[in-house]
């Protein structure tokens, strides 16, 4: 949709909407308060629309940034207000001018919480209850829409430009923003307190795995260690709750991969950002208005091992594409990486063995977990703690089959001791004292790690 086409829509809505509010004026406890610069928005809209829309376009077309578009959107709105002589603010003035702003290229009344860079989520449920995450803990915003039709109409701007649609007949989708932010939305008659929308925020920048180790998340060797892993081509599993930072952590180890090996990622809503130069991202693809071209996680597996990866990373496996990627790890692309949704390393394995169930292929149990045992060789799991931090808890090895079960053996694990006067979680992470069995390949590789890196204390 473009430009002019979104202005004449806001317009109409706009039109409705104050028709609606006079209407149900008397005795609604339901409408919120009307904006007492709403006229004064509409004109500015108008005037957008009459006077500038081929201005506008243009510099919305252009290639450079959407600095110019904001000074001319600024421009108009001051000619606007200054021709109404309407008495208003500076303060106020200037609220009105970014709201007509972040409504034309920006994303609404969330623009402003999702450009904090302090702001980790933001989840909308409905049109005036908008939380955000912060340091990890949950916090009612006082941002406000007007109506379902206007969260709708972020939506629709936000999965538009991606080839995607959200409507009756397709109400929930997966997106991304533009700088790679993860969105989840669901509408009624699904969503029952109105159209919702869960955005996962992502740093421009990656986290390293410094900026882990500041954040208490692993220690400086548990870093070393995983980094080695890495190197070495074992098969590792990031496994945790949602939210956890699963999607994070796996960033981190994908940027352990040496920068002269090919990287194929598969992913539902491309995440991962990884710094080196020989990356193909390959992204699944839901079905269209007839119901056809879906492309699964599954196919993207399996026609990832036909382009010559070094490496496939697995954003997240969630069905029987676990199947193809446990086959994968075992015919020679060692080095793979995913991510899965477990409470515990055990409870991680469980996961897969119904994942490879889901594939639909009739195969006993043993050999599934046959398949699991001499696949994957590492597990991290994560977790997100009482206190909103984020910890990789355990780092677990998949040591091998004793009878019919997996034997794991944890080498690193964080002990929680209790809690401060502030709530916040006291700990240690500490070394299990247990050599993993796969030591060796260190060696092999020519990679010295610290001697007492597993020592017990």
């Amino acid at each position: 949709m473009s430009l002019l086409e979104r202005l004449a829509q806001e317009q109409e809505k706009q039109a409705k909407e104050e028709f609606e509010q006079e209407s149900s004026s008397k005795g609604s406890n339901s409408v919120l308060p009307q904006d007492p610069y709403r006229e004064l928005k509409t004109k500015i809209h108008n005037y957008l629309l009459n006077e500038l829309d081929l201005q506008i376009i243009s510099n919305a077309d252009a290639d450079d940034s959407n600095d110019q578009l904001r000074e001319d959107i600024k421009e108009s709105a001051t000619e606007v207000i200054e021709a109404e002589e309407e008495r208003i603010s500076p303060g106020d003035k200037q609220k009105v001018i970014k709201e007509i702003i972040d409504e034309i290229i920006g994303f609404g009344p969330i623009n402003g919480v999702l450009n904090d860079p302090e702001v980790s989520e933001v989840m909308v449920n409905g049109p005036d209850q908008i939380y955000v995450e912060r340091d990890g803990k949950l916090v009612l915003t006082d941002v406000k829409f007007r109506d379902d039709d206007h969260v709708i109409h972020i939506i629709e701007k936000i999965v538009s430009p991606l080839g995607r649609r959200i409507d009756e007949s397709s109400p929930m989708v997966d997106a991304r923003l533009p700088d790679g932010s993860r969105v989840n939305a669901i509408i009624p008659p699904l969503a029952l307190n109105g159209p919702t929308i869960t955005i996962r925020k992502f740093s421009e920048d990656p986290f390293t795995v410094k900026d882990l180790v500041n954040f208490g998340t692993l220690t400086e060797e548990m870093a070393q260690f995983l980094e080695a892993c890495v190197e070495v081509r074992l098969n590792v599993v990031v496994s945790g709750v949602t939210g956890s930072g699963k999607t994070t952590t796996l960033n981190v180890l994908s940027s352990f991969i040496p920068d002269d090996e090919r990287i194929v990622t598969i992913e539902d809503a491309a995440e991962l950002q990884l710094a080196q130069d020989h990356v193909v991202s390959l992204e699944t693809r839901p079905p269209n208005v007839e119901g056809k071209g879906a492309i699964t996680m599954r196919e993207l597996v399996k026609n990832s091992l036909r382009m010559r990866p070094d490496r496939v990373v697995v954003g997240e496996v969630r069905g029987g594409e676990a199947l193809d990627m446990l086959q994968a790890m075992n015919t020679g692309h060692d080095g793979s990486l995913t991510t899965g949704h477990a409470n515990s390393p055990r409870d991680m394995l469980s996961r897969l063995e119904t994942m490879v169930m889901m594939a639909g292929m009739e195969l006993p149990v043993r050999a599934i977990r046959d398949q699991i045992a001499s696949a994957v060789d590492l597990i991290v799991q994560q977790t997100r703690l009482r206190d909103g931090s984020r910890k990789i808890v355990k780092v677990t090895e998949v040591q091998g089959m004793e009878g019919d079960v997996i034997t794991l053996q944890d080498i690193f694990s964080f002990e929680q001791e209790g809690l401060d006067q502030d709530g916040n979680i006291i700990g240690e992470f500490k070394p299990t004292g247990i050599r993993p069995k796969f030591i060796e390949r260190f060696k092999a590789e020519g990679i010295e790690l610290p001697a007492n890196i597993f020592a017990a204390y």
